[in-house]
């Protein structure tokens, strides 16, 4: 079976198009979702209609946690005082323009899916089995990555959060990242899809990097009046 896993969309409805197609155009049976669904750009809303209209399945990121409970902050903060300025500019955007049905999609996501496979059990989740605010970066050692793999009772675990994606296996376990659609932070501003097919024997992945109107992201940002850091760091894929 082949599945594609949609992460850290961000309100940016052409990545996520962009995405989309390709995970189709890959031979993807069923297309599943991270969460952190808005933020930094401005179509939470029309991200939402999407998943839905394409019954794309998923789980709840920090920041639908946030908007959907109308929180002081999407959980995660900078110790920079000019990202956690940002980042409070942002979530207050996102909160006064979510709609109720918005708020609702957000608020009734699982914290993760699991599911049989050829095999193996895979288990989906934002950020880790036991928090959808913890990193997951692959600096982690072995041991953080030994304990979180044991705690989601899984052979497979796609997670995001970081926006940074990899794949690392270890004893028997498959952990990926399926970095971000929307906002990736790897220096490389196109979209990112994690595609993972499993069978009984192996397991295969590999992150497709689909192009969009990055443009359009951007100009839309400003003109929606996030603030113009959004717009570049988009640019820049950071």
């Amino acid at each position: 079976m082949k599945i594609a896993v949609l992460g850290d969309i961000h309100g940016n409805l052409e990545a996520l198009k962009a995405a989309y197609d390709a995970a189709i155009l890959s031979g993807a049976e069923k297309v599943y979702h991270l969460g952190d669904l808005g933020g930094y750009a401005p179509f939470l809303n029309e991200v939402v209609d999407f998943l839905i209209e394409h019954d794309i399945e998923g789980v709840q990121g920090n920041y639908d946690e946030a908007v959907a409970n109308g929180d002081e902050h999407c959980g995660v903060r900078s110790e920079d005082p000019l990202l956690r300025w940002m980042a409070s500019l942002d979530f207050r955007w996102a909160k006064t323009h979510a709609t109720p049905k918005t708020r609702n999609y957000l608020k009734a996501l699982p914290s993760d899916i699991s599911f049989y496979c050829e095999g193996h059990t895979v288990k989906i989740c934002h950020a880790t089995p036991v928090s959808n605010k913890l990193d997951w970066h692959e600096e982690r050692d072995y041991y953080f990555s030994q304990d979180m793999a044991r705690l989601a009772s899984a052979d497979i675990i796609i997670y995001g959060h970081t926006h940074l994606p990899y794949r690392k296996d270890i004893d028997g376990k498959v952990l990926i990242n399926a970095g971000s659609v929307g906002k990736p932070k790897d220096k490389d501003a196109r979209a990112c899809v994690a595609v993972v097919e499993i069978s009984r024997d192996v397991v295969n992945s590999e992150f497709l990097r689909p192009v969009y109107e990055v443009e359009k992201t951007a100009l839309a940002i400003v003109e929606c009046g996030l603030p113009a850091y959004f717009a570049d760091k988009l640019r820049e894929g950071r």
